[in-house]
């Protein structure tokens, strides 16, 4: 099928207030121009560099999320234009974002990654430390970030009643941290969670955004 019908087959499957980020890592231009055709603005780069290359190759209406690892002496080179970024997993990244933001005068919406899987080799905070840098006095001084919610990968796995509970788990994290710590603001919506293999149950767990690269556009190119 092409990338216009897999939209519409994905698109068909979701429910209306879950956002579709089409993950276009290591795919042209070209396909993404065939998204874009059909309808589709929201796009998914893992790497600083190949983001900034696509961002200036196509049309300013293209809203760009980080979703990738970020290392904090590349946030300068995306400050200025990114929509979202899905990847903080530190106070530390978390000021240099601020401080770029600043720079840039503008605030940059980001959301902060939780280690939802079995697998060691994710990024990704615990419940303690995304307690402990919500907490930090240093966090409450930033001007120039806004939290938006939580993102979070699932375990590379077939058995999905595992992946459903390591959804679940985020999805009661998610919950717990709004009602103790954005309570009166209602830009803290967004979770994160769910990629091309296990994106129905994220959705039934309560996902209001999911990852969609191979579904969308196939196999990633080497």
């Amino acid at each position: 099928m092409s990338v216009a019908e897999n939209l519409y087959h994905i698109r068909q499957s979701l429910p209306e207030k879950v956002t579709l980020v089409a993950v276009s890592k290591t795919h042209p231009v070209e396909l993404i121009r065939e998204a874009m055709a059909a309808g589709q603005r929201v796009f998914g780069e893992n790497r600083v560099q190949e983001l900034v290359a696509k961002h200036q190759a196509l049309t300013p209406d293209v809203q760009w999320h980080m979703i990738g690892h970020l290392q904090t002496n590349k946030v300068k080179y995306i400050a200025p234009f990114v929509s979202l970024i899905h990847s903080v997993d530190s106070l530390s990244l978390l000021e240099e974002i601020d401080r770029q933001g600043a720079k840039c005068r503008r605030v940059i919406d980001c959301l902060l990654e939780m280690h939802i899987s079995m697998e060691d080799t994710k990024y990704g905070l615990d419940r303690a430390s995304l307690q402990g840098l919500l907490q930090n006095p240093r966090f409450l001084h930033m001007k120039h970030v806004r939290v938006r919610g939580l993102m979070g990968m699932a375990s590379f796995t077939d058995e999905m009643a595992q992946v459903r509970e390591e959804f679940r788990t985020l999805r009661r994290t998610f919950q717990d941290i709004r009602a103790l710590y954005f309570g009166d603001k209602e830009s803290f919506d967004v979770l994160s969670m769910g990629m091309s293999g296990d994106y129905p149950v994220a959705v039934e767990e309560g996902s209001t955004m999911v990852r969609i690269g191979t579904s969308i556009f196939g196999s990633r190119t080497p």
